[in-house]
């Protein structure tokens, strides 16, 4: 995932897009604690992609501040 098809998206589409990764993060430390985890890699790329989705939801919000 991208930045630039986050910006396409709407405030409410990546508040929904943020609620899933947070669930696939809570998921994936879950396995790495049990130890069934196969692919180690996708906690740092969920964790990332995460941030990737705040900072566009606060840089719209900024914006829309912005214009008022």
């Amino acid at each position: 995932m991208n930045a630039q098809e986050l910006h396409d998206k709407t405030p409410d589409q990546l508040r929904e897009e943020l609620a899933n990764l947070k669930k696939e993060s809570f998921n994936l430390r879950f396995q790495q604690a049990t130890g069934q985890m196969e692919n180690t890699a996708r906690m740092k790329a969920a964790r990332r992609d995460a941030a990737r989705v705040k900072t566009v939801l606060n840089q719209k919000a900024a914006a829309a501040a912005a214009e008022e």
